[in-house]
C-alpha cells in the first residue's frame, strides 16, 4: 500500500497545471473564500492552462518551502531531499516561479519530499505533539482524531479556512487508508503527504475578487493578499495575527494594511525576506555549480562556498536593518563580517573580542580605510561565484554585475566565438587577463559586448577566481583600472564608490524587489511605481522603506492580467 501511494503521489502532482487553470478561472475567483475551485472539473477535462491563467501563480521556492515547513510543524521536522534547479527570468528566480512547467524529475522530487516530511510527523517522536490527540487505536481508523489534525493543519498549509466538507475529505481519505494499511498513523502520514502535493500548497495563487469599494474593478483575496505579503516580508506562511487579518477583513482596509506591514517589517524575521531577496538578485543559487581548483587555490576550502554568501548576506542584513543604512553604501561599506577560513582567504588578523574568549563562527570585522576588501563586491560571493574554476574572467564578472546590480542587459555572445587567447592562461605574449582580453577584443564579433563587461569586471582583476587579493599575475603588476558609464576609477574601491554614484544601482534594486513580490518587472509609466521609488529616494535609500512602499502600494496587488500586461510593456 505504501508503495502504491507514493507511486500515486507523482500521478497527483501531473493534475497540478489543469487544476491551476480552474484556480484563475472566473468561477474559482467569485467562489467564497475556502471554497474549492468550481472549475477544477472543467479544468481537468480540458487538460491545459493558457498562460494568462498561469501567470496568476507562483511556484513556492525551495527557501520558502523550508521556512513554511518549519512554522507548520516546527524545526525539528527536517526538509531531507532534494528541489530540481529553479528557472531564472529577467534575473530573477521570482520572475521564474510564474511558471507553466513542471519537469518529471520536479514531480518526483516534490513527492519524495512529501512523503518523507509525513512520515516524521507521525513517527514516534513527534506524533504526541503534532498529531494533536490520541487515536482510539492505532491499527485501523479513527475519525474524530483525523479531524482534529486536520482541521488544524489544512489552513496552515492551504494558507486559508477549509469548508467542513473540504476538512471531512481529508478525514475520509486518511480513513481509507488506515484500513487498509491497519495502521491509523499511516493513514495520516498518506493524507497529509497528498496535501503537501496539491498545487494550494505548493503555489500562491494571486486570486481576485470584486472591489466592493471601487464596483467594476477587481481587488485581490484576503487570504491571497495575506499569503503574498508574507511571503514577501518574512519569506515563509502567513502567521496566524495575519491570517485573522485576512479573516476580519482589516487586511483589506489602509490602516489594516499598514498595521500588519509595519508589524512584519519590524519582526526579526524580516531577516529571512531581505536575505530570500538579495539571495535572489546577487545570484546565490548558481553557487551549486562553483568549483575552484585546489592545486591552485589551497585556501579555497569546503566551507568558503556557505560561509562567502552568508558573509555577504549578514553583511547585507546588518547594514539594512540594524544600521538603517543607505543602500548604495554597500558597495563601500567597512564593516562586515568573518569567519576564520574567510579571515585566513583574504589575509586579514581577525582577532575574538568575545568576553568570555569562547571562539565563535563569525565575528564583526571593520577594514581599516582605503582597505580594497570594502564593499559587497569584494567578497567571495562576487569575485568566487562570477569566476571560471582555474581563472578570473572580467568579462563574468562585468555581465553579473550590469545584469544583476543594475539590470542592464548583456548580449550573449555570438555561437561561433573562438576563446583561445581568454583561456591560455600561460601565453608568454599574452600574461595577465587584461592583455589576453585586448587579444580576443580584435575580433569584431567580440567588441561590442566586451565594451560593456571588460572595463567594470578588470577593476576587481586585484582579487583572483578564489577572492584572494593579489597585485601581480604571472609576475606582471596588475592594472585595475576600469570605467563603468563614462566614469573612469581605479580598484575595487574605485567600482564601488562608481556604482555607488550610478542611479541605475537604485532603480535596479527597486525594481527588483518589486518583482520578487509580484513575479514581473513593475512598469516604468505607471504613477504607483513612481511613487514607490519617490519614497524610496526620500528615505535615502532606506531599503526598509523600499520595501514598506512595496508591500502598501495598490500596484503590489493589481489584477494578474494587468499584471501580466504590465510585465509586457516593458520589453
Amino acid at each position: 500500500m505504501r508503495a502504491e501511494c507514493r507511486r500515486g503521489l507523482a500521478t497527483v502532482i501531473a493534475g497540478i497545471l489543469p487544476i491551476l487553470a480552474a484556480a484563475a478561472s472566473p468561477s474559482a475567483l467569485a467562489a467564497p473564500a475556502g471554497a474549492a475551485p468550481a472549475g477544477a472539473a472543467a479544468a481537468s477535462a480540458r487538460g491545459t492552462a493558457n498562460s494568462e491563467e498561469m501567470s496568476t501563480a507562483l511556484l513556492m521556492s525551495p527557501s520558502q518551502y523550508r521556512l513554511t515547513i518549519a512554522d507548520v510543524f516546527g524545526d525539528s521536522i527536517k526538509v531531507n531531499g532534494r528541489f530540481e534547479p529553479d528557472q531564472r527570468e529577467q534575473g530573477l528566480l521570482a520572475i521564474g516561479a510564474r511558471t507553466d512547467n513542471i519537469s518529471d524529475n520536479s514531480l518526483e522530487s516534490y513527492a519524495d519530499l512529501a512523503s518523507d516530511i509525513a512520515a516524521q510527523v507521525v513517527d514516534a517522536r513527534h506524533r504526541e505533539e503534532l498529531i494533536g490527540c490520541q487515536p482510539r487505536s492505532e491499527n485501523g481508523r479513527d475519525d474524530d482524531c483525523a479531524r482534529v489534525f486536520f482541521a488544524r493543519v489544512g489552513p496552515l498549509l492551504y494558507r486559508q479556512p477549509l469548508t467542513v466538507d473540504q476538512v471531512q475529505a481529508q478525514v475520509t481519505a486518511a480513513g481509507i487508508a488506515a484500513d487498509k494499511l491497519h495502521d491509523f498513523y499511516g493513514g495520516i502520514s498518506d493524507t497529509l503527504a497528498e496535501m503537501l502535493i496539491s498545487p494550494r500548497f505548493l503555489f500562491r495563487y494571486k486570486i481576485m475578487e470584486p472591489d466592493p469599494q471601487h464596483p467594476g474593478r477587481e481587488r485581490m483575496n484576503a487570504y491571497a493578499k495575506a499569503t503574498e505579503l508574507s511571503y514577501f516580508l518574512w519569506n515563509t506562511t502567513p502567521d496566524e495575527k495575519l491570517l485573522q487579518a485576512a479573516a476580519s477583513g482589516e487586511i483589506q482596509t489602509r490602516a489594516g494594511l499598514e498595521r500588519q506591514v509595519d508589524r512584519l517589517i519590524s519582526s526579526e524575521r524580516i531577516q529571512d525576506g531581505i536575505r530570500a531577496f538579495f539571495a535572489d538578485m546577487l545570484g546565490f543559487a548558481d553557487f551549486a555549480a562553483v568549483s575552484k581548483d585546489p592545486s591552485f587555490f589551497p585556501l579555497f576550502v569546503p566551507s568558503i562556498k556557505d560561509e562567502a554568501q552568508e558573509q555577504t548576506l549578514r553583511t547585507i542584513v546588518d547594514h539594512i536593518v540594524n544600521r538603517h543604512g543607505d543602500y548604495r553604501d554597500l558597495f563601500t561599506t567597512p564593516h562586515t563580517f568573518l569567519t576564520d577560513d574567510l579571515a585566513t582567504l583574504y589575509d586579514v588578523p581577525l582577532v575574538d573580542m568575545s568576553d568570555n574568549g569562547q571562539p565563535q563562527p563569525w565575528l564583526a570585522y571593520t577594514y581599516p580605510p582605503g582597505d580594497s576588501h570594502a564593499g559587497i563586491l569584494s567578497e567571495a560571493s562576487f569575485t568566487t561565484l562570477w569566476s571560471p574554476s582555474g581563472r578570473t574572467s572580467p568579462t563574468v564578472r562585468g555581465k553579473a554585475l550590469r545584469e544583476n546590480i543594475l539590470c542592464e542587459k548583456v548580449p550573449p555572445p555570438p555561437g561561433n566565438v573562438s576563446f583561445k587567447f581568454v583561456e591560455d592562461t600561460g601565453n608568454p605574449q599574452y600574461r595577465t587577463t587584461r592583455a589576453r582580453l585586448m587579444a580576443h577584443r580584435t575580433e569584431p564579433l567580440c567588441a561590442g559586448c566586451h565594451k560593456l563587461t571588460d572595463p567594470i569586471g578588470l577593476a576587481l582583476e586585484d582579487f583572483d577566481a578564489a577572492g584572494e587579493y593579489r597585485t601581480t599575475e604571472n609576475g606582471v603588476p596588475i592594472d585595475a583600472s576600469g570605467e563603468l558609464n563614462g566614469k573612469q576609477f581605479v580598484g575595487a574601491i574605485g567600482l564601488g564608490e562608481a556604482v555607488h554614484d550610478d542611479p541605475a544601482a537604485t532603480n535596479c534594486v527597486a525594481q527588483k524587489a518589486f518583482a520578487f513580490e509580484t513575479g514581473y518587472i513593475p512598469p516604468r509609466d505607471d504613477p504607483r511605481w513612481r511613487e514607490i521609488q519617490q519614497r524610496f529616494a526620500g528615505s535615502h535609500y532606506q531599503v526598509l522603506e523600499l520595501l514598506r512602499a512595496i508591500a502598501l502600494s495598490d500596484l503590489s496587488y493589481a489584477a494578474p492580467a494587468e499584471g501580466g500586461a504590465l510585465a509586457a510593456a516593458n520589453h
